[in-house]
């Protein structure tokens, strides 16, 4: 019996080996097969893809300074090759600890703050290991130089599409009004795709670069943008951009895929905090709101306040800047629709995620569906993104020449008579009328029938009306 006995351990340890050599292959499955990296401003992120789900572990060394990335469960596929290039990286390597075990070792020029966390598969990427290397702020890096995917739209001036202002001298202390420009998704992020390998974070980047150019060549605005290369912010990262930079607008600029290839034209969106207005709105939010995958803060500072002053005092911010972010939005997409069809002839709202900053008037631009071979053909010419900028930079100049800030140059031009006022285009709305309107523009009915050659006073719901010039007196 006791050797009976004794073969019986032998086979129940045999059986053990066997279980845990086949629990070692399945946790070893995954596969680390690249790396991809990109440069921030103020941080290096690597992305590791994965053909299956790892645990991680990440920390430092000193002396030298070194970031050691331990991935349990997996084996290296391929080589880690990276340009490091404009990085902290000075090398990177590794090895296997164990035979199911990744160790990879980063070689610092100097010391970073780490931040790691796991992507689960979605459209476009499997399994994927994000670890970020933020700069020490004595440290912080310059913003990359510009590596755009299609071709960079030369510096050429903008036409004017009505009469400029006469701009004397700004007096001391006049400011000028804030844009915060937005090129969508970046970095592995990227974005919807044409027929071609068009890729929205390429066009809506070069398009935010025009746009930027083309606003800080208005005398009063300035313009900055939240991303300058191809590096991904996560939505509300965005919009604690624009606080940051006291932004007075955000603009964020898209050009989105649609379910239908048919789908096409220009839309704009202010944010609805009571469902979308259409199908294709909500459809659209949705997915944009997906693509950030990591979440941030950007909330309103309200610590000082009771519960029930913050939430009115959130409420009243957010119908202004609701209420100026449709009067904004309708001003650009008048002007979008001279150069491109528009998809609504009217300002959608939508529950994006880009516009939620109560404080800061914003709307999202879609410039068009890149999923649409026409428009993605459109989109990637230097000429039309020329074109959809000078577009959302009329609207934005139209908007603020009407309700500038206080204690701007505009708002001073205004006050003191010494602005031009040129031509801008008025959509009728349900319920107005031409007395009402030429009240709202300080013109007379007359004025607006002989500017758009009106035999009578009778609109209808859309038309679109000409307001012509009004031309101040200077004050000396």
């Amino acid at each position: 019996m006791m050797g009976l006995g004794m073969r019986f351990r032998a086979l129940v340890a045999a059986v053990g080996v066997l279980f845990l050599a086949v629990t070692v292959d399945a946790v070893a499955d995954s596969k680390v097969n690249s790396v991809r990296l990109w440069r921030a401003p103020d941080n290096t992120r690597l992305v590791f893809d994965l053909t299956g789900p790892v645990q991680h572990s990440v920390f430092t060394l000193t002396a030298p300074d070194r970031l050691v990335i331990d991935i349990n469960g997996a084996t290296l596929g391929a080589p880690l090759n990276v340009n490091t290039s404009n990085t902290p990286i000075t090398a990177m390597r590794s090895a296997q600890r164990t035979p199911t075990d990744l160790r990879v070792v980063i070689d610092l020029k100097k010391a970073v703050t780490p931040k790691s966390f796991s992507l689960a598969p979605n459209a476009q990427y499997g399994n994927r290991l994000v670890v970020d290397l933020f700069d020490n702020a004595a440290d912080a890096a310059p913003p990359p130089a510009p590596t755009p995917s299609v071709a960079t739209v030369p510096a050429v001036p903008v036409t004017p599409t009505e009469p400029a202002i006469k701009l004397p001298p700004a007096p001391a202390g006049k400011r000028d009004i804030i844009v915060v420009i937005d090129a969508g998704h970046g970095g592995e992020d990227p974005g919807a795709s044409g027929s071609r390998g068009q890729r929205e974070k390429d066009v809506v980047l070069q398009i935010a670069r025009e746009t930027q150019r083309q606003v800080n060549g208005m005398k009063g605005f300035r313009a900055e943008l939240t991303r300058t290369g191809d590096y991904f912010i996560p939505l509300r990262g965005r919009t604690e951009i624009a606080r940051k930079k006291g932004a007075d607008l955000f603009v964020s600029i898209h050009a989105d895929a649609a379910p239908s290839a048919a789908a096409f034209g220009a839309s704009v969106f202010a944010l609805s905090d009571r469902g979308a207005t259409s199908e294709t709105a909500r459809w659209l939010a949705d997915s944009e709101n997906r693509s950030d995958l990591i979440g941030g803060a950007g909330n309103v500072s309200l610590d000082d306040k009771d519960r029930m002053l913050a939430g009115v005092l959130l409420d009243l911010s957010m119908t202004a800047s609701l209420t100026s972010s449709l009067n904004v939005g309708q001003k650009v997409l008048s002007n979008i629709g001279r150069v491109t069809p528009l998809h609504k002839q009217r300002v959608e709202q939508a529950g994006f995620m880009v516009l939620k900053s109560p404080d800061i008037p914003s709307i999202l631009v879609e410039t068009g569906f890149i999923s649409n071979a026409n428009e993605a053909s459109k989109l990637a010419a230097s000429s039309h993104q020329q074109a959809l900028a000078r577009s959302i930079s009329s609207g934005v100049r139209q908007f603020f020449q009407q309700n500038p800030p206080p204690g701007t140059y505009i708002a001073w031009l205004r006050d003191s008579g010494k602005i031009v006022q040129g031509p801008r285009d008025h959509r009728v709305n349900p319920g107005e009328t031409l007395a009402m309107i030429a009240v709202r523009y300080q013109v007379s009915p007359a004025t607006l029938r002989s500017a758009n050659n009106l035999s009578n006073d009778e609109l209808k719901i859309g038309q679109h009306l000409t307001i012509p010039g009004t031309e101040l007196a200077a004050k000396e």
